[in-house]
């Protein structure tokens, strides 16, 4: 062992209030790369909302792609909750916490994509 319970605790409290993963660079600083800026009055970084960033590229694919890219994410959740769902998961971090009401609703989501794929390609072909 490394020591004393305590020792291990405190060694644990120190590693816990390092830097975030996302702090972390990897080689050599490049011109134009800056540390995280700090708050003079708190010394702590400001949130970075990078979540939102990454939503509002997936709703921009979204829309570029159309129902097509509707479909695909949504069939791909469906089967990877019917998967967990088989495993054991009976409740999800989703906001519907239900796996049976998460899989209802990507159920619905894949056939809206369906039928706004069948749509559009009535409109293409169709005239």
């Amino acid at each position: 062992m490394s020591g004393p319970p305590d020792d291990r605790a405190e060694a644990a409290r120190r590693l816990a209030a390092g830097p975030q993963p996302s702090g972390f660079r990897a080689g050599p600083a490049r011109d134009g790369d800056h540390a995280p800026s700090r708050s003079s009055r708190t010394g702590v970084a400001p949130y970075d909302p990078l979540r939102l960033c990454v939503y509002a590229t997936i709703a921009l694919l979204g829309w570029l792609a159309g129902p097509a890219a509707l479909v695909v994410f949504a069939a791909v959740g469906f089967a990877g909750y019917l998967r967990a769902r088989r495993a054991g998961l009976t409740r999800s971090k989703c906001v519907l916490r239900d796996t049976r009401l998460v899989l209802t609703y990507l159920a619905a989501l894949t056939v809206a994509g369906l039928w706004g794929v069948w749509a559009l390609v009535a409109r293409i072909w169709g005239g």
